[in-house]
């Protein structure tokens, strides 16, 4: 079954702490039943969610997303196939990061959901970044 991935981001101003976490309970909570997976930044002010899975099971999830009166303002970044997922045991994981750091994700290369080994023009792409801030999360 083909993967597709999107990534956006999104303004959130004014949003306590306490209702991302609720927000991310309940998006990891519908999409382990959807079989999607995926990562929230949460800056303070502005989320960046990657989320990936089968096409009917991401089709509903952005249809939540969409639909969320929790954040504002929504741009995706990029929509598409991917080889493979890059966070398959996240049915959603929250991120707390700085501004800045989710700025650099955010103006990152989205083209294709590359990595770096398959980017011609030698520099690192958003996937790269946005696992450079997640992978001190990850449990082995």
């Amino acid at each position: 079954m083909p993967i597709r991935a999107v990534a956006y981001v999104s303004e959130a101003p004014d949003t306590d702490p306490r209702k991302v976490d609720q927000i991310v309970a309940d998006a990891a909570a519908f999409n382990l039943q959807a079989g999607v997976t995926g990562v929230l930044l949460f800056d303070g002010a502005r989320f960046l969610q990657y989320i990936e899975g089968p096409e009917d099971g991401l089709g509903i999830a952005l249809q939540r997303v969409y639909g969320a009166t929790s954040h504002e303002n929504v741009i995706e970044l990029n929509r598409g196939r991917v080889g493979r997922r890059q966070f398959p045991f996240w049915s959603m994981h929250c991120i707390r990061v700085d501004q800045m750091a989710l700025g650099k994700v955010a103006i990152s290369d989205w083209t294709g959901f590359a990595r770096a080994g398959e980017n011609l023009h030698g520099r690192i792409s958003a996937v790269d970044h946005l696992s450079i801030i997640v992978s001190p999360h990850l449990t082995v």
